[in-house]
């Protein structure tokens, strides 16, 4: 038997995040989003976000981790007023990606 190092359970850690992690991040949701493959991908969030962590699956484990982090970002730079809004033109973002 081997000993790892990990936080402590009552741990709460504080990090510091910049743009090109939390894109990072999103990108990485994407990714994973794009896997699942189910018709309602609706529903399929909605489900994911009203289940009970241990009844998840392994993507949607990954998935919902990367969500919680998503919202976790925003909301501390909404806080502190580091987020912008921005034009994005949906056309020339499909045609990028497609």
């Amino acid at each position: 038997m081997k000993k790892i190092k990990e936080i402590k359970d009552n741990a709460l850690i504080n990090i510091s995040v910049n743009k090109t992690f939390y894109l990072m991040v999103k990108s990485l949701s994407f990714y994973l989003f794009k896997s699942v493959e189910v018709e309602d991908k609706d529903a399929y969030l909605k489900e994911l976000l009203t289940k009970e962590f241990k009844e998840l699956n392994e993507l949607q484990r990954s998935i919902y981790t990367t969500i919680l982090l998503i919202v976790e970002i925003e909301k501390n730079a909404q806080e502190t007023d580091q987020m912008e809004e921005k034009d994005i033109d949906f056309n020339k973002e499909n045609t990028k990606q497609g």
